[in-house]
């Protein structure tokens, strides 16, 4: 069976939606199918551009080379749902949340003027078509899932991806620092991390890996808050590197803005680490229980990070207990379930 998986790429940029992309390429692969990624390239630089990436979808007429047609579309994140085919399937990592949920926002870029409210009207219309036409529907979280009924009307049933490092995360002890792993942008809240190490009263450090548009500043405001010797930033770290700090540090710092899923908690479980995250950080709290597996604070603001930060330094036994529960949040996710249910629309 041939299989193609239709995402999209901004250029320049890599992380969670890249990696799942790959994985379940090579997820599929593994099983006899024969697959292929489709990407294009993806930009909001204008108006004219955002919308020109979903006609190009639109446009596409996916066949082989001799004309035959494919089995079996897979299509993820905005706009590549927006291809035809008679067999696709969307599993949504999410849609263009700019025209949704983070319009009118800080992290929003349209405006409520007569343009922009047109683009998003069309965003609003091309989703609710090109979802709508699909054979199955699913959503990688119960909050992606959650946002599409609540702006669109379509339900998706929630099928989560496991992590692509999972089989070989392990637990080295508990050492004396949070880390960080994502991508250093204004979403992902890390500037709230490096304040939190300036109200901390105990010993406690922090580790920060990844790149991003925030990292020349989060090098500032550790310099100048006098935190060089306790907030270290690691840049971007291959896979080893990555498996060895989730398995030495203290626990996990994952407090993003609204996350659609967030990769980072299911491995920091799978290491057997709390996380530390906030009361609005979306998909993450499909999975951490304040108390019992990490901790929510009730916002993602430096003294309350502070205060949680030095509690699981200060009790490392009540923070190793939170890290062993953790993993039993996520036994029931497998590739296996994932594999199977995007392709039960095939014969046979």
């Amino acid at each position: 069976m041939r299989v193609c998986i239709c995402s999209t790429k901004v250029p320049f940029t890599y992380g969670g939606a890249e990696i799942l992309d790959e994985t379940l390429e090579s997820e599929l692969a593994r099983r006899g199918f024969e697959v292929e990624r489709i990407n294009l390239p993806f930009t909001w630089s204008s108006r004219r551009e955002l919308l020109k990436s979903g006609l190009l979808w639109r446009l596409l007429d996916l066949k082989t080379a001799s004309g035959d047609e494919i089995d079996l579309v897979i299509a993820t994140r905005f706009p590549s749902y927006l291809i035809r085919h008679p067999n696709k399937v969307v599993w949504l990592y999410h849609q263009f949340r700019q025209a949704y949920d983070l319009h009118g926002t800080r992290y929003g870029f349209l405006g409520p003027g007569e343009e922009d409210q047109m683009v998003v009207d069309t965003i609003h219309a091309m989703d609710k078509r090109g979802l709508g036409e699909a054979r199955a529907l699913f959503a990688i979280a119960r909050n992606v899932a959650q946002r599409l009924q609540t702006h669109n009307g379509l339900e998706a049933r929630t099928l989560y991806p496991p992590p692509k490092l999972g089989d070989q995360l392990r637990c080295e002890g508990y050492g004396d620092y949070l880390f960080f792993a994502g991508r250093l942008d204004e979403m992902k809240r890390v500037e709230a991390m490096v304040k939190a190490f300036q109200q901390t009263r105990s010993g406690v450090k922090g580790k920060i890996a990844g790149t991003g548009p925030l990292q020349a500043s989060l090098a500032s405001l550790i310099a100048e808050s006098g935190l060089g010797e306790r907030v270290e930033l690691l840049g971007w770290v291959e896979d080893e590197e990555l498996l060895d700090h989730y398995a030495r540090c203290l626990a996990v710092y994952h407090a993003p803005y609204d996350e659609d899923y967030g990769f980072v908690t299911l491995e920091a479980f799978g290491a057997l680490k709390p996380v530390v995250t906030a009361a609005d950080s979306g998909g993450v709290l499909e999975f951490v229980r304040d108390g019992v597996n990490g901790v929510v604070c009730g916002a993602a603001e430096p003294r309350q990070m502070a205060r949680a930060f030095d509690e699981l330094f200060e009790n490392p036994s009540r923070t190793q207990a939170m890290g062993e529960k953790g993993k039993e949040a996520i036994t029931e996710i497998s590739w296996d379930r994932v594999i199977n249910e995007l392709t039960a629309t095939l014969p046979g």
